[in-house]
């Protein structure tokens, strides 16, 4: 079947052992927390700041050691390159609050990390399910004490992701998001982003390494409890990155519903040597559902892909399902993104810039439909098969779910 699919995707000008191998070395940062729908390890119970985790499937995780077994399960089904995507609050073992985090409270991330041999760390400073989100507010907040309290988290976030780059030898990705905003209609939507930029330039004087951090900022429209107002918005970040020379964060469930990531990539990418995006899959608003295999994920893919920006989108996934299988939901996922990547790669998008240069826009819209019933999934059990890996992942998620998960 695969070498069926080689001579008819060559009729089109694709190497599908180019586009193979290509994909093998992309890498995609796998987020930790669908293993425990959010909770860390710092003690906190519940969520707070505008998200949320549905469903109570057995066996969640619910200690370091079960996670990181759950992760190195997971991982082991998963094909490709990867990275871990670390949130501040599955700090190991730590008796300091978030403002005073250091490296040690992630060394056992990082031999773990070198132990399932995996490209590098990624992280998250974690402002949300903490006392000291009050009022629902953190870098924004009127409260100074409190305000400083999240801009030494950060900072602190700098200094571990300093530790975890040079540990891993890879740059390591700090993304900021923060859940600050208004239930109901506020009475002045300047202020609070006033501080947030005033925090934001405090961060970033701390002196940390560019050459081993990026520094991203994430964007949402809104959230639960948050609905009328956010104080970090789209306008607000994308103008501080540019204007700070940091990088922006794309969450495809974190705009309104018909405006799509896959647009806004290239357009980033006109300015910014560099995309952060957080893959998801919203259903009616930032629901964070399981990644899957749909028409936004593909033009995604497409767009990191015929802009040759494998190297420029620093690709993460980020969901939370506590309905279904945690492990299912991290593999179904993260080979939904690789699909995508395969079916962008399985295109000479030269011959269609081409077309569309020429404004031969029908020819255009003929071939774009011949690639959609080319024999891509031959291609991608090749992949696999590459990978020592099968489709049949789930048969292997039942068997430690009764012997692992069952017992929890």
């Amino acid at each position: 079947m695969y070498n069926l699919a080689k001579k008819e995707y060559a009729v089109y000008g694709v190497d599908t052992e180019a586009a193979i191998a290509k994909l093998k070395d992309i890498p995609v940062s796998i987020h930790c927390w669908q293993g425990d729908d959010v909770i860390g390890l710092d003690g906190s119970d519940a969520l707070s700041g505008g998200i949320q985790t549905t469903g109570n499937y057995p066996g969640r995780a619910r200690n370091f050691e079960e996670l990181k077994a759950d992760i190195k399960k997971a991982f082991s089904l998963m094909p490709g390159t990867k990275r871990l995507n670390l949130h501040a609050s599955y700090a190991v073992g730590a008796t300091v609050d978030r403002d005073k985090y250091e490296p040690k409270h992630f060394k056992a991330w990082v031999d773990f990390a070198k132990e399932i041999g995996l490209q590098g760390i990624d992280f998250n400073p974690t402002m949300f399910g903490h006392k000291n989100m009050k009022d629902g507010l953190s870098l924004s907040s009127p409260d100074e004490n409190i305000r400083k309290f999240w801009v030494n988290h950060c900072i602190a976030c700098l200094h571990i992701a300093e530790y975890f780059a040079t540990e891993m030898n890879s740059r390591c990705l700090v993304n900021i998001w923060i859940p600050d905003g208004y239930k109901d209609v506020p009475a002045d939507r300047l202020t609070p982003r006033l501080r947030l930029k005033a925090s934001l330039d405090e961060i970033l004087a701390c002196g940390y390494d560019k050459s081993k951090v990026i520094v991203a900022v994430e964007s949402k429209v809104f959230g639960i409890g948050v609905e009328s107002y956010t104080v970090g918005s789209n306008e607000f970040y994308q103008n501080y990155a540019a204007k700070n020379d940091i990088c922006c964060l794309l969450d495809n469930g974190h705009y309104h519903p018909l405006e799509y990531v896959s647009d806004k990539i290239p357009a980033l990418l006109a300015f910014y040597d560099r995309v952060a995006l957080h893959v998801t899959r919203g259903v009616r608003w930032d629901s964070d559902h399981v990644v899957l295999f749909e028409d936004e994920l593909k033009e995604i893919a497409k767009e990191i892909v015929r802009n040759d920006a494998t190297d420029k989108v620093l690709i993460g996934l980020d969901y939370f399902d506590a309905n279904i299988n945690r492990l299912s939901a991290w593999v179904t996922g993260q080979m939904a993104m690789q699909k995508a990547l395969l079916y962008a790669l399985l295109c000479n998008h030269a011959e269609l810039k081409e077309l569309q240069d020429k404004a031969d826009f029908t020819t255009l819209m003929v071939r774009q439909e011949e690639y959609k019933t080319l024999p891509f999934g031959a291609v991608w059990k090749e992949y696999l098969k590459r990978e020592n890996l099968t489709e049949d992942y789930l048969t292997e998620i039942r068997k430690y779910e009764k012997e692992v998960l069952s017992r929890r």
